[in-house]
C-alpha cells in the first residue's frame, strides 16, 4: 500500500491547534513549547493566579482558568500541547520573532500609567520617611541621653525599627481584610496609611525622649498597611501576565528612589542650626539674635516636616486621582474623583470652552430613556459576590510562598537595620579602644568598629544603594526576568546574599586616608562600599519583585487577594521585627567582644523555593 502524504488541515483547525491546554497561545521561542512550559512552571510552582478552583466552587463561585485573574473570563477548551509539524522550531526566523515579542513589552506600553503613577507616588512616602530617619537616628538617640554608650544606642535604634515593624505585623492582616470589605475598599486603607505615617513622622521629629519616639513609631506602623494593598491594586490594574514583571517592579523601584532621596534629605536637613549656622543660627537672617528657637529645641524636626508635606501631597493625589479597584466598589460614586472632574470641567476648561460654538442638539437627546421593569428589578436587588473564608486560603503553595518570603525579609531586614548602624559606629581607635580591654585586632574574625561616618556621608552611602538599584531595575531586571522566569530569577538571586553578608563587615578594616577616630575616607573605602552594595542590590532587585509575583499568583481566589497580600506583608513585618531586635543585640555583643560575623541564612529561601517547584 502506498502511503499518502498528510493533507494540510484547514486554517481554522490550525488556529485551534495553536492554543495550548492552559488557554495560552504558544510563544515564539526557539523551542516554542519551552517558554509556554516555563510560564506554566512559574504559575504551578506558586499556585497559579487563582488556580485552585475548588475553593471558588465550594461557596458558589464559578471556576476560573489557571491563567485568568477574573471569573468572567471564558475558559478555553483543553487541547493537546503536543507540537504539530508546523509548530517545530524555525531557527533564525523564530528567534527573530521571539525578540520582536520581547521588545513589544516596554515601560511605555504599560496600561493605566496614570493609576500606576499615583500608586508609586504614594509608595514613595514610606521609604522616604524611613530612610530619612536612618541618616540621623543614631545622633538623635544620642541627643536624648549623651551619657549612653554606643552599644546601647545601637540597641535603641533596633527597638525603634522594631516598634514600627511589630505593630505593622499585628495590623497588616486586618488592613488586608478591611481592603477586601465592601464597606471600605483599597483606596480608604491607603489614605489612612498615608495620614498615619504623617502623624508618626511629625511626632517622631518633635520627640524629646526615647519613649515618645517609640510611641510615635508604633502609631505609624499600626496605621500603615499600604504595601500589601498597593500590591493588590497593581494586580487588579495589570491583568496581563506579560506586563507583570515591570508592573510589580514599580514598588521596589520606588523604594530605591526613596532610598536615594530620603538619606540625602535627612542628612542635609538634620540639625539645621548646627549645619547651617549662617542661615538658622544666632545672628543669622532667619535666626535673629538667638537663632531659630524650635530648631534648637528639636534639631531633627525639619526633615520630618518635609516628609509630612510630601505625605500630604500624596494623600491629595490618592483622594482626587486614584480609582477604586475593588470589583464591588468600582461602580459606586467616588467623591474625590467626582470633585476633580467637576473642577476640571467647570473651572479649568471654562476658557477653552468659550472659544468654541456649541453644536445644535435635538431636545429629545436630553430626555432620559424610560426604564423597563427588568431594569428596575435589577437595580433594586444588588448582588453580593461570595468571598472565600479565611480558613480556606491556607493551601500548600500559599504556606510555602509565605515561608520563603518571611525568611527573605528576615535577612534583608537585618541588613537594612545594621547597615546605617555600621556606618555610624565609631572606628576602632587603638589609642582609645572600645571596650578598653581590646587593644588589638586579629583578622579575619576578631575585629570591631564601623566607619564613623557623619549624617551627610551616611546619606550619600545610602543613596548609592538606591542609585544602583534603580539602574538594575530599569535596565537589567525586565529583560533577564523575561528570559529566566519568575522561579529561576528568584532562586538565582538568593545566591548573592551570602556573598554580600560575608564581605560587608570587612569594610571596617579597609585602609583609610584618615586616622581613627576620624570618619573613614578615601577611594578604597568608597569603592568597597559601592562593590558590597552592588552585590546586595543585585540580589534584592531580582528577589523582591519575583517574590511579590509569587505571592500574587499563589492566591486561591480573587475575593481574598487583598487578604493574601496583607498576610504576606504581615509575614514580612514579623520577620523584620525579629531581624531588627536580634540584629541590633548581636551587633552590640559583637562590638563588646570584638567579633564581626556574617549572616548566612539566605540559602534557606532558595531551598524552600526549589522544593516548592518540585512539588508544584
Amino acid at each position: 500500500m502506498t502511503s499518502q502524504p498528510a493533507s494540510r488541515a484547514p486554517d481554522h483547525l490550525d488556529a485551534a491547534a495553536n492554543v495550548t491546554d492552559n488557554g495560552l497561545p504558544p510563544t515564539l521561542d526557539g523551542t516554542r513549547a519551552s517558554r509556554a512550559n516555563e510560564a506554566d512552571q512559574d504559575d504551578s510552582a506558586s499556585g497559579g493566579p487563582w488556580q485552585d478552583d475548588q475553593h471558588g466552587q465550594a461557596f458558589g463561585a464559578k471556576p476560573s482558568p489557571a491563567n485568568k485573574p477574573h471569573d468572567e473570563l471564558p475558559a478555553l477548551p483543553a487541547i493537546s500541547t503536543q507540537p504539530a509539524a508546523s509548530e517545530l522550531p524555525l531557527g533564525a526566523d523564530d528567534e527573530q520573532a521571539r525578540r520582536t515579542e520581547d521588545k513589544a513589552v516596554t515601560w511605555a506600553s504599560l496600561p493605566r500609567k496614570d493609576q500606576l503613577a499615583i500608586l508609586t507616588l504614594a509608595r514613595l512616602s514610606e521609604p522616604l520617611t524611613q530612610t530619612s530617619l536612618q541618616a540621623y537616628m543614631f545622633y538623635q538617640l544620642k541627643s536624648f541621653d549623651p551619657s549612653l554608650p554606643d552599644s546601647t544606642i545601637s540597641s535603641q535604634a533596633g527597638i525603634l525599627q522594631g516598634a514600627f515593624t511589630a505593630t505593622q505585623f499585628i495590623t497588616a492582616i486586618l488592613w488586608g481584610r478591611v481592603a477586601d470589605a465592601e464597606w471600605a475598599g483599597r483606596k480608604k486603607v491607603i489614605l489612612i496609611g498615608l495620614l498615619g505615617t504623617a502623624i508618626s513622622a511629625l511626632g517622631f521629629g518633635f520627640s524629646s525622649t526615647f519613649a515618645a519616639a517609640v510611641v510615635f513609631r508604633c502609631i505609624g506602623g499600626a496605621l500603615n498597611g499600604n504595601v500589601g494593598v498597593m500590591r493588590t491594586m497593581i494586580a487588579e490594574i495589570i491583568k496581563e501576565k506579560k506586563f507583570q514583571s515591570r508592573a510589580f517592579l514599580l514598588l521596589p523601584m520606588t523604594f530605591n528612589i526613596g532610598v536615594i532621596v530620603g538619606p540625602i534629605l535627612g542628612g542635609l536637613l538634620a540639625d539645621p542650626v548646627g549645619s547651617y549656622p549662617a542661615v538658622f543660627g544666632p545672628g543669622s537672617p532667619l535666626g535673629g539674635k538667638d537663632g531659630v528657637g524650635w530648631m534648637i529645641k528639636w534639631p531633627y524636626a525639619l526633615p520630618n516636616l518635609v516628609s509630612a508635606v510630601f505625605l500630604f501631597c500624596s494623600s491629595m493625589a490618592i483622594i482626587f486621582g486614584l480609582e477604586e479597584t475593588h470589583e464591588a466598589l468600582q461602580d459606586r460614586p467616588d467623591f474625590g474623583i467626582r470633585l476633580r472632574k467637576w473642577v476640571s470641567h467647570h473651572i479649568l476648561r471654562r476658557r477653552s470652552h468659550e472659544q468654541y460654538t456649541s453644536l445644535p442638539t435635538d431636545e429629545n437627546d436630553h430626555q432620559p430613556t424610560p426604564a423597563t421593569p427588568t431594569d428596575v428589578e435589577m437595580a433594586g436587588t444588588p448582588t453580593k459576590k461570595p468571598k472565600l473564608p479565611l480558613r480556606r486560603i491556607w493551601t500548600r503553595n500559599v504556606v510555602l510562598t509565605f515561608l520563603s518570603q518571611a525568611i527573605l525579609s528576615l535577612h534583608i531586614g537585618t541588613l537594612n537595620n545594621l547597615w546605617f548602624i555600621f556606618l555610624s559606629t565609631p572606628r576602632f581607635d587603638r589609642a582609645h579602644p572600645t571596650p578598653p580591654t581590646h587593644t588589638t585586632q586579629r583578622l579575619p574574625f576578631r575585629f570591631t568598629g564601623g566607619l564613623g561616618l557623619p549624617p551627610a556621608r551616611i546619606g550619600l552611602a545610602l543613596a548609592i544603594l538606591g542609585a544602583i538599584g534603580i539602574t538594575l531595575q530599569l535596565l537589567v531586571y525586565p529583560r533577564l526576568a523575561t528570559r529566566l522566569g519568575t522561579i529561576r530569577s528568584y532562586r538565582l538571586s538568593l545566591l548573592l546574599f551570602p556573598v554580600a553578608y560575608a564581605v560587608i563587615p570587612y569594610l571596617a578594616v579597609i585602609p583609610s586616608t584618615t586616622d581613627a577616630p576620624s570618619p573613614a575616607a578615601g577611594p578604597l573605602v568608597w569603592l568597597g562600599i559601592a562593590a558590597a552594595l552592588l552585590i546586595v542590590v543585585s540580589g534584592r532587585t531580582f528577589a523582591l519583585p519575583s517574590g511579590v509575583i509569587l505571592v500574587n499568583n499563589c492566591c486561591p481566589h480573587p475575593s481574598v487577594l487583598g487578604t493574601i497580600h496583607g498576610i504576606g506583608q504581615s509575614a514580612d513585618e514579623s520577620t523584620q521585627r525579629s531581624a531588627t531586635s536580634t540584629g541590633a543585640d548581636n551587633h552590640e555583643v559583637a562590638n563588646k567582644k570584638s567579633i564581626k560575623g556574617s549572616f548566612r541564612k539566605s540559602g534557606l529561601p532558595r531551598k524552600i523555593c526549589s522544593k516548592k517547584e518540585k512539588k508544584g
